[in-house]
């Protein structure tokens, strides 16, 4: 289930394609704008509007979201998304997915610290 309020706009083409990268990789806008260093505002621009991108960020968005330049650029269609996890888990991450931001982060917060006791030395 998407998050946040609906954009007012049509996706440009790339803005599709990038939305799609990034949803299929299970990343926010957040996170992607902080590898990337620029604000989230900026990155749902280049989600949500025809922007002009600068170049070295293709690549490392590419590399980011698991998909080739070639696919960003419309060059190459988009690949089938990965089997969606199945079970109790995945019914408890859809309804943390309801809850207010905030609380989303509490959520994600206690997994990641249980994750990190639980993470075996490699």
């Amino acid at each position: 289930m998407p998050a946040g309020r609906p954009s007012k706009h049509v996706r440009s083409p790339f803005g599709a394609r990038l939305h799609l990268a990034r949803q299929q990789a299970g990343l926010s806008q957040l996170q992607v704008a902080s590898v990337l260093g620029v604000t989230q505002p900026s990155y749902a621009d280049w989600e949500r509007r025809s922007v002009a991108l600068k170049p070295e960020y293709l690549p490392k968005l590419a590399e980011m979201l698991g998909v080739s330049v070639d696919f960003l650029v419309g060059k190459e269609p988009a690949k089938r998304p990965p089997a969606a996890p199945a079970g109790r888990a995945r019914q408890v991450f859809d309804a943390v997915l309801k809850l207010p931001r905030k609380q989303q982060a509490k959520v994600v917060e206690m997994a990641e610290g249980f994750l990190a006791l639980h993470a075996k030395p490699g």
